[in-house]
């Protein structure tokens, strides 16, 4: 990068001057100096973008004058040159937060490498992955025109994640502009996708995903092992991306055995997906097994109050042999720190279900809450977030206890979360579901391009309330608003994180398998 400052401090610079040459052909800037003492005055009576350390210099030497200058300024790249190639050199080097590290002799090709390795490399790493984006933009464009399978949709999505955590680091607004317009067309088709198949996949469940009441079924029970207790982690509301974030602290201390997927019921909303995760069950055959347990969008009180019960009869159904178990659901940080306390208590459980609530709280909070929209006012923000309260979350120091132990621990979520932008006008009695993301009512009333409409319940084994009671579903990243309460709805939901409908998001959400490192 032309213009770039060097500082350069070697008690045998002399040798160095045709490297110094060499460096000032290619455009850099070359201060040098020939010991510790003239190095910190140097660097702190001028600016400089990189420094040179000999390692072996009269004096400071090149480690003690390292942490001088790293009090300074701490963000400024250092590299240590030394001809002593001992182990304890560079793990103190290491220890002393070097961006590099260099043995003598070294030509002047290693030294521009190094100068733009540290000094250029996120301007390289942006170029280069901008470009790689626009070649892969053209792909997965054709891609989304094919005809997907389900496994495909996964791919796709995966994908586009992939491409929104790389581009999330650079600064090319254009490239987000894009990447956000390749997103809503995924969308768009994806939920042609659904409508074409949903149906179909649920009276032919070998034609289809894996999804939300198969999950325990055909996942979990098979791999549980009486050798080794197995932790079932769902945190509500987690997106593939926000796994993304998360994964990359818990890889610390745990190898990932086996990325997964499956899809979300619809509603992809809690009541329905999680109940039937934990039943085993379609909503419809819930209402019928359990009619003192399960909650209909009319009627009053908590809707995921059976869980522990649901589970406990799911075992029993599928198994048909006793599973110790236990089930916890976290919804403070108290209970959190609780478990942790007590976890020794679970390691003689073959099988142990913990439901972390926090990232559901999360969104609804960033509806309700100014300060939390500000501090998620965006797709990065939401993910740096989740990141944020994982790191600093008791969930985080009990999985760091259960990395000590002989377990398997899987990672999943219920359904995920889309940021709304578009309303769209439903009109409904009193008595229709307040989530903006699906309604079921009767004589509702709205435009049947922007919903998936599903006529009978039953045929999605969804229960019926009324005789002509029906599902709507909002696509893409669409929101129900009332007609008469427009303005408000729209000032107070646009852009907020809402689920029940379809979408990427909401729909394909990850189960991870994990063993301790």
């Amino acid at each position: 990068m032309q213009g770039t400052r060097i500082l350069w401090a070697d008690d045998e610079i002399d040798f160095l001057k045709p490297h110094i040459m060499f460096l000032n052909e290619k455009g850099y800037e070359v201060k040098t100096v020939t010991n510790g003492n003239d190095a910190l005055e140097a660097f702190r009576n001028g600016y400089y973008e990189i420094v040179f350390l000999d390692e072996n210099m009269p004096g400071l030497t090149g480690l003690e004058t390292l942490a001088e200058i790293k009090n300074i300024n701490p963000d400024v790249p250092i590299v240590l040159i030394t001809k002593n190639e001992e182990e304890h050199l560079m793990e103190d080097a290491i220890g002393s937060k070097i961006d590099d590290y260099l043995i003598k002799p070294v030509n002047p090709r290693q030294i521009l490498l190094t100068i733009k390795k540290l000094t250029e490399n996120k301007r390289l790493v942006s170029e280069k992955t901008s470009m790689a984006y626009q070649q892969d933009f053209r792909n997965l464009g054709m891609t989304l025109n094919d005809n997907l399978s389900y496994s495909e949709w996964v791919d796709v999505y995966k994908k586009l994640v992939f491409w929104e955590l790389s581009l999330e680091k650079l600064e090319d607004a254009g490239m987000h502009e894009i990447l956000t317009m390749q997103k809503a067309e995924a969308n768009m088709q994806f939920s042609k996708f659904i409508e074409k198949n949903y149906l179909g996949w649920l009276k032919n469940p070998e034609t289809g995903p894996v999804m939300s009441h198969q999950l325990l079924k055909k996942k979990l029970f098979p791999a549980l092992e009486t050798s080794k207790p197995t932790f079932f982690i769902l945190i509500d509301n987690l997106r593939y991306d926000q796994w993304k974030m998360i994964n990359s602290v818990l890889t610390e201390s745990f190898r990932v055995d086996e990325e997964d997927t499956y899809y979300s019921i619809l509603p992809t909303a809690t009541q329905y997906a999680r109940n039937a995760i934990f039943s085993g069950l379609m909503p419809l055959d819930m209402e019928k097994r359990y009619p003192a347990m399960w909650q209909n969008d009319e009627d009053e009180g908590g809707k995921n109050l059976f869980e522990e019960q649901f589970i406990a009869d799911q075992i029993q159904r599928v198994l048909r042999r006793e599973v110790k178990h236990s089930y916890n659901k976290i919804l403070t940080y108290e209970q959190g720190k609780e478990l942790v306390e007590n976890f020794n208590n679970l390691m003689g459980n073959e099988l142990n279900v913990i439901v972390y609530n926090f990232v559901d709280m999360l969104s609804h909070a960033r509806t309700d809450m100014a300060m939390i929209r500000e501090l998620a006012n965006d797709e990065a923000a939401y993910r740096s977030l989740t990141l944020s309260w994982f790191i600093h979350s008791p969930l985080l120091d009990l999985l760091k206890k259960l990395a000590q132990k002989n377990v398997k621990l899987v990672i999943t979520t219920d359904h995920g979360t889309i940021r709304v932008k578009h309303p769209s006008k439903v009109i409904g009695d009193r008595n229709t579901n307040t989530n903006l993301r699906y309604k079921q009512g009767k004589n509702l009333n709205f435009s049947p391009k922007e919903v998936f409409h599903i006529k009978n319940p039953h045929d999605a084994f969804l229960p019926k309330l009324h005789v002509s009671s029906s599902f709507i579903f909002t696509k893409e990243d669409s929101y129900f608003v009332y007609p008469n309460n427009y303005n408000h709805f729209v000032n107070y939901y646009n852009e907020t994180f809402q689920h029940g409908g379809i979408s990427l998001e909401e729909m394909i959400v990850p189960y991870v398998t994990y063993s301790p490192r």
